[in-house]
């Protein structure tokens, strides 16, 4: 049946985008890659602009590893002897060794029971979050956690939900507090590190608060922590928001598509937990898993995270990111402190915003920026993500792009 009705319609949707701000607009397309030289990272090709080699300050791949050539090899040879695809969704024949190899690296690094893969992060938080809500169910969670939280939860229609001030715990006491005698259970939800701003949870605080109201509920009070953006990359040994704040929360979800450099989510708490999940969560029955080769790449990834190379790092990537915020500092420009390789620089102004980000681009530097009305007014920023791969020099070309911009 033709959609010519829908087509005005859609078109319409997407002129009211355009005039507020919200249309993101065609892709850049990465063709190639320009090999580390002179001092300096990686550089990246883009469509429409010739041979002409970018920095790219706005990628997840905290640590390299997606062109680390362990995690290449590992991959090849997965490829070679299990296919591309897996061929089925698990429970009919698309567990694959690799698989459970994978699930068990990520308990044992996790110090967890249990592991288990999802196609995504995104699909991991949709995933658990509904299962482990009832009707019956108080859902907490930080109005700034991540728009896959807000949809999972959505998704769960939860007796009560209340968002709580970003970080704000004693917000998040008197509401634990407000329901002890309406619902049976209470989940808290968080981001580790917020995406946007490169801040993290006090999970330590959060456990302790919610240890306090655990007894209260019928069904106890669990807490979950997606730490997508700190798992791998933030932490002494890559281990993240927990062991950044010195605390375990009851179910953590993190990927392999960020530091580890490769592709998939998963989650890891208590084998208990971990079965139910397998037999309630659509988004793990009825997906195809990530393919055997992407978790052998990825359980390379891990065991090179946690070994004294990964180590290393993490130690230049802790090293470029203060480098970074201190250049920052030096030019009078505006961050939130933190020590994790988000690092947003705080603009404004949406009209700055715009055209900060173009004169970065104009020198070879890709950035990603957050106007209005995405962010609220005043809220304006750039999110700069520093990666291993970065060197002093590429660092100090990025510092010397934004203090251009100033004089221009």
């Amino acid at each position: 049946m033709p959609i010519e009705k829908l087509t005005p319609l859609l078109k319409e949707k997407l002129g009211e985008f355009d005039a507020s701000g919200r249309l993101k607009g065609a892709e850049s397309i990465t063709t190639g890659i320009v090999e580390p030289t002179a001092g300096k990272g990686p550089r990246f090709l883009i469509e429409g602009h010739g041979t002409r080699p970018f920095l790219r300050m706005n990628s997840n791949s905290y640590l390299g590893l997606s062109f680390a050539t362990r995690v290449l090899e590992a991959e090849e040879e997965a490829v070679r002897r299990y296919g591309v695809g897996p061929g089925a969704v698990r429970f009919i024949s698309g567990t694959w060794a690799p698989h459970v190899k994978l699930e068990k690296r990520l308990a044992a690094f996790h110090g967890r029971e249990a592991a288990m893969l999802f196609s995504s992060a995104y699909a991991t938080v949709m995933g658990v979050l509904p299962p482990l809500i009832s009707d019956q169910t108080l859902v907490l969670s930080d109005e700034l956690n991540h728009n896959s939280i807000i949809n999972a939860i959505a998704l769960a229609r939860p007796a009560e939900k209340r968002v709580y001030k970003h970080l704000d715990y004693h917000e998040l006491t008197r509401q634990l507090g407000a329901y002890t005698n309406k619902c049976r259970r209470a989940v808290v939800v968080t981001d580790g590190v917020f995406s946007m701003r490169g801040d993290h949870a006090r999970l330590d605080e959060i456990m302790r608060i919610c240890k306090q109201f655990h007894p209260l509920y019928a069904e106890g009070v669990i807490v979950i922590a997606d730490d997508s953006h700190g798992v791998g990359a933030f932490g002494e040994t890559g281990r993240g928001t927990e062991e950044v704040v010195g605390a375990q929360v009851d179910v953590l979800i993190g990927t392999l598509g960020k530091a580890f450099g490769v592709n998939g989510g998963y989650v890891t708490t208590s084998q208990p937990v971990i079965d139910y999940l397998r037999e309630t969560s659509p988004f793990y029955i009825y997906s195809n898993p990530i393919t055997p080769s992407e978790a052998e790449a990825a359980r390379t990834a891990v065991d090179r995270v946690d070994s004294a190379e990964g180590r290393g790092l993490l130690d230049h990537l802790r090293a470029m990111t203060n480098r970074f915020r201190e250049g920052l500092r030096a030019q009078g420009l505006e961050t939130v402190e933190g020590e994790h390789p988000v690092v947003p620089l705080l603009v404004r102004d949406t009209m700055r915003t715009i055209a900060l980000v173009k004169h970065l681009r104009d020198n070879a530097i890709l950035a990603t920026g957050l106007a209005f009305p995405v962010v609220p007014k005043g809220e304006e920023e750039i999110r700069f993500q520093i990666s291993a791969d970065h060197s002093t020099a590429d660092i100090d070309e990025a510092l010397a792009a934004l203090a251009s911009f100033a004089t221009s």
